[in-house]
């Protein structure tokens, strides 16, 4: 009773307040088990029944310093834990698959709250990391795992729009830095060892079902492959939904929206898409001389943009804005040949791996995007779309029989009702972009935020020091978005 009498009028009002704030969160969130925290906040502000700052009693001068630093970085990951998780991000750009909307080196202010916070998916994971700690090892504990829940946002996202999102391939990965898609790799190097034993087939003379057995050999193949050579390809890791790497794409394609892509052009329902202003398309040129650093900065070539691999002839393929095409066109002695990269073939793996489409980077699709609560008929010819969203993404156990009959969760199903939303990413640097036309489908449950502004850029081409190191008219920059 002591301790109630010296409690302040202060003191109850600083406790209400945080109670009310605390209580509007848990309804904001939806997350009633939080209520058995408010007898700890009243105590903190008010009664101290638990001696939250035992340490400050301590006489060790030395003991009662370590304490207080101690005190201090608790406090601060927690609150950066609960800013992360339910406000914002930071998400640096790694890729220049979206130049030359966003540059390697821009660093990105996340909004969480645009289109809802997920709950914790995994929640025992070190703040400010995604996966592993700077110094390596995994830095999140895979138990417990929550079921995904997002909390009510802003809005919904909007067509062309930008998005950061997990991975959705990163399910799986290997350790090996150079094999990007797990998945990808396994039909490519199957694929591969098939033809290497001699085994070739004409796929556009076979059914659907004869296609489907010759993808499960390729996968089969190179699944084995990859398990059995660690020492090549590396250790295999999985990893949950929210702690897949983060990416960020531009969203052209919403859930329920048939899309199509006809040289180089998107379209969503039959009408055609408006390009970025600033989108980018490989340009093949047979290089005289090498590119001179001051053409290179008055076309905004990054660097990784020239990264590309020479050809026999001496060709090399090119990023360039329809800006920076008629730039290099006017410059004499550097190229006596360009052709647009479109026009060539491609050897690309792209999504659906197991399915016979003739479909390229420039010419996709149509594809129809699944929308929640919305029923498909599922044929042994259109399965190898949503396969991985209704087995993966989804969670049933998926079948096929020898005859191709579709076994899921043990029922014959000759239909299928989707339980979320999905949406397509793509770049605006379109033929230097890993996006949707190589894995699929981004479930909703995947979505982390939307960009709201560039906090700060840093050129990757200059050194500390260097003029042009800071990109100062990019600092504090709105995140462009395109109707």
């Amino acid at each position: 009773m002591k301790q109630f009498k010296e409690i302040t009028k202060k003191q109850w009002i600083k406790a209400a307040i945080y109670l009310v704030l605390y209580i509007l969160f848990l309804v904001w969130v939806k997350s009633w088990m939080g209520i058995i925290v408010i007898p700890f906040l009243i105590d903190a502000c008010t009664t101290r029944i638990i001696r939250w700052d035992w340490w400050k009693s301590l006489k060790n001068k030395t003991l009662y310093q370590i304490m207080g630093w101690i005190d201090a970085i608790v406090f601060a990951l927690v609150a950066v834990y609960f800013v992360n998780l339910y406000l914002f991000q930071n998400y640096a750009i790694p890729t220049s698959s979206l130049e030359k909307s966003l540059l390697i080196g821009d660093h990105l202010y996340v909004s969480k709250v645009a289109y809802g916070p997920r709950k914790p998916m995994t929640p025992l994971t070190m703040p400010l990391t995604q996966n592993t700690f700077p110094g390596g090892g995994k830095s999140y504990f895979d138990k417990p795992q929550w079921p995904y829940e997002r909390a009510k946002g802003f809005g919904k996202i909007k067509q062309n729009e930008i998005v950061v999102f997990n991975f959705p391939a990163g399910d799986t990965i290997v350790t090996n830095p150079e094999v990007i898609d797990y998945y990808a790799q396994i039909y490519h190097d199957g694929k591969v060892r098939c033809e290497e034993a001699n085994y070739r087939v004409d796929l556009d003379t076979l059914s659907a079902l004869e296609q489907r057995h010759v993808y499960d050999l390729y996968y089969n193949v190179g699944y084995n492959l990859i398990k059995q050579n660690e020492h090549i390809y590396g250790k295999k890791i999985t990893r949950p939904v929210d702690r897949r790497e983060n990416y960020v794409k531009r969203c052209v394609g919403l859930p329920g929206q048939t899309l199509e892509i006809k040289d180089g052009v998107i379209y969503t329902d039959g009408v055609a898409q408006k390009q970025p202003d600033a989108v980018q398309f490989n340009y093949v040129v047979r290089l005289l001389r090498p590119i001179p650093e001051s053409l290179r900065e008055k076309m905004d070539l990054s660097s990784d943009g020239l990264k590309q691999s020479k050809n026999h002839k001496g060709l090399v393929e090119i990023p360039m804005t329809s800006q920076a095409l008629e730039i290099f066109k006017n410059q004499t002695g550097i190229s006596d040949t360009i052709i647009p990269s479109k026009n060539l073939r491609s050897n690309d793996w792209l999504y659906p791996f197991n399915m016979n489409t003739h479909w390229t980077k420039d010419n996709y699709g149509p594809i129809w995007i699944p929308a929640k609560n919305a029923t498909i008929d599922l044929s042994i010819e259109n399965l190898p779309l949503y396969e991985r969203v209704i087995r993966v993404y989804e969670g049933n156990d998926l079948k096929v029989e020898q005859d191709g009959t579709i076994i899921i969760n043990g029922e014959v199903a000759h239909s299928y009702t989707f339980k979320m939303d999905y949406y397509w990413m793509m770049g605006d640097n379109r033929h230097n972009s890993l996006d949707s036309r190589y894995w699929g489908f981004v479930p909703e449950d995947h979505i982390v935020g939307r960009p709201v502004f560039i906090w700060l850029s840093l050129n990757q081409d200059k050194k500390w020091g260097q003029k042009g190191k800071i990109r100062w008219n990019r600092m504090f920059r709105a995140v462009k978005n395109y109707n």
